[in-house]
């Protein structure tokens, strides 16, 4: 009976080829199809949002008025709610709503053309551009609806301010600066709620998004190398 050499046995068996559980082009096919489903993800999120806004502006029109809040503050700066007043407001609450629905509206629709360009079986190169495109559609969307706050918070104030004018209506030089406090703390609140909102219902697939980028960026780098 031959002397069993353990030495032997341990160098043939390191020296033994250890196949690679997945190849390149495994890898690759699986973070395509993981990043489109990202995108689908907010895809999906969006039309959620868009018809939030639209059950919103469906209900209020059957309501009476727009917001409660705004018209208190109206009333402490003693404006008188004549019915020119509460029509111009009702107008103007509706055309910013049915704006904000519009701008929601038009990322889904961007959304879902970014999603129908986005093909696994697309060279690599095609496939990394696609999905920089989307991620910069995403932040130009989180952007709008930012700028569009701002936007409607300056159309707000200018229509307190002609209102006021309109009814012959002064605010003393301590009232007028707390209006403007109270309306800058205001929009920096609703900033900061709109940014957490995107950052944590966008920012983790976002997030993961990007991961994958990132390694189909190595991947795209590497040729065929084996990981």
């Amino acid at each position: 009976m031959p002397d069993f050499d353990i030495d032997n046995l341990k160098k043939q068996w390191q020296e033994q080829p250890v196949p690679d559980k997945y190849n390149n082009s495994e890898i690759l096919k699986m973070l395509n199809s993981k990043s489109r489903n990202y995108v689908k993800y907010i895809f999906w999120i969006s039309v959620a949002e868009f018809l939030l806004f639209l059950v919103m502006n469906i209900f209020y029109v059957f309501q009476k008025g727009g917001d409660d809040s705004f018209m208190h503050i109206m009333e402490k700066l003693g404006v008188e709610k004549t019915t020119k007043f509460e029509a111009d407001y009702a107008h103007l609450y509706f055309i910013m709503r049915v704006v904000s629905l519009l701008v929601t509206g038009f990322f889904v629709v961007k959304f879902y053309l970014n999603y129908r360009q986005i093909h696994v079986e697309e060279n690599l190169k095609k496939f990394i551009l696609q999905i920089m495109k989307f991620r910069k559609t995403v932040s130009l969307f989180i952007l709008t609806n930012i700028l569009l706050l701002v936007f409607f918070m300056a159309i707000l104030t200018m229509f307190v301010l002609n209102t006021m004018s309109s009814q012959n209506l002064q605010m003393d030089h301590p009232t007028f600066i707390g209006f403007l406090v109270g309306l800058g703390i205001s929009t920096a609140i609703s900033i900061f709620l709109i940014w957490m909102y995107y950052r944590v219902v966008y920012g983790i697939i976002m997030g993961r998004l990007g991961k994958n980028l990132e390694q189909l960026r190595e991947i795209e780098e590497n040729g065929e190398e084996k990981l």
